[in-house]
């Protein structure tokens, strides 16, 4: 597969700077790019290896100032460019239209003829399956189960009972959508005065993953103790991401990798979660907010704001505390010679 740097410019409303004749067979880093590759250049950091780099063409800014030499496509964004460019190279498979010999779908199953059910995966009673939809090895969809089209889940992805994932979702291996919600009573007696023990509390709601999610491998997002769990339409959840019950995770949100959602807390659209991010249950957290990794967020937060550390302050109080935090063992050793100088001050007298 090849293509003009003057075509891949056309595809993702760049320009040419240079000749866009250079034929483009690959994309590959700045530092490993050669000859007949494209690569791209988005981050300051990478600027040595910008001008070291050998390859046919780079992805660039509109306004970035590059070494003369070498075949430019202009882009207003050169990562989204990138990503678009690279996609054509790299396409999402298609589903091979097939059940295979190997996997077990219940009789009151609905697979679209388009789909694909791999050998061990299962379909159970009544659930659905959609058009050009893939199912690796080891996927199991409980009872009356969901999956919409152009879905791709990977092995051992589990959909639980009555648990729905919209068109074009992603999930990798160890995806877990519709496990029980952690939810436990504590009973004093126990049954007939056994002593105390945690009564479970029947989870009876669902999991809903709207169109457009991608969720990581290795994530779980729980079923609802009454009602349902959403993660909402274009969300991005990262590897190792726990989104407890009755939690909705708004549109666009970005969740990273380690985060985990106390049951009943709402995200509002496009909310970004660094790496570890812990919230506490029952939250409000408004439109465009952002946590910084690691943060540990015990109250609600109105829109727009950012916050960062534990418990989350915003951004900017947080980066004072540290500051001032760094600055305390010098403070403690002035505070122990200033009781020195008092101590000798009374003696004096």
């Amino acid at each position: 597969m090849a293509f003009t740097l003057e075509d891949l410019a056309g595809r993702v409303g760049g320009r040419v700077e240079g000749d866009g004749s250079v034929l483009i067979e690959r994309v590959r880093p700045l530092e490993d790019a050669g000859p007949g590759d494209v690569t791209f250049f988005a981050n300051r950091k990478y600027r040595a290896e910008l001008e070291a780099t050998r390859a046919s063409a780079v992805i660039v800014a509109e306004e970035e100032a590059v070494p003369g030499g070498r075949a430019l496509l202009r882009a207003r964004d050169p990562y989204l460019a990138f990503a678009k460019i690279s996609t054509l190279f790299h396409p999402p498979r298609e589903s091979v239209p097939e059940i295979a010999p190997g996997a077990v779908v219940h009789e009151s199953a609905r697979v679209h003829p388009s789909a694909q059910v791999m050998p061990l995966a299962y379909v159970g009673p009544g659930a659905r399956v959609g058009a050009r939809t893939i199912l690796y090895p080891g996927v199991v969809l409980d009872e009356e189960a969901r999956v919409g089209d152009d879905c791709v889940l990977y092995p051992t992805v589990v959909v639980r009972v009555r648990g729905t994932v919209g068109y074009r979702g992603i999930l990798p291996r160890g995806v877990v959508g519709g496990g029980d919600g952690f939810g436990f009573a504590f009973d004093m007696e126990g049954e007939g005065g056994s002593g105390p023990r945690h009564y479970k509390v029947p989870q009876a709601g669902i999991a809903v993953v709207e169109d457009d999610v991608e969720i990581g491998a290795n994530s779980c997002v729980d079923r609802a103790t009454l009602g349902q769990t959403v993660v909402r339409r274009g969300a991005k959840v990262d590897n190792l991401v726990q989104v407890g019950h009755n939690v909705e995770v708004g549109p666009l949100s970005l969740l990273a990798a380690g985060t985990g959602i106390g049951g009943s807390t709402r995200l509002g659209m496009g909310v970004i979660c660094g790496g570890q991010v812990g919230l506490v249950g029952h939250l409000q957290i408004g439109d465009g907010v952002r946590f910084g990794a690691q943060s540990g967020v015990t109250n609600d937060v109105a829109a727009g704001e950012t916050y960062s550390g534990y418990p989350a302050v915003p951004h900017a109080q947080w980066r004072r505390e540290v500051v001032a935090l760094h600055k305390l063992p010098e403070l403690l050793k002035q505070v122990k010679e200033l009781e020195k100088q008092v101590k000798r001050l009374e003696e004096g007298k």
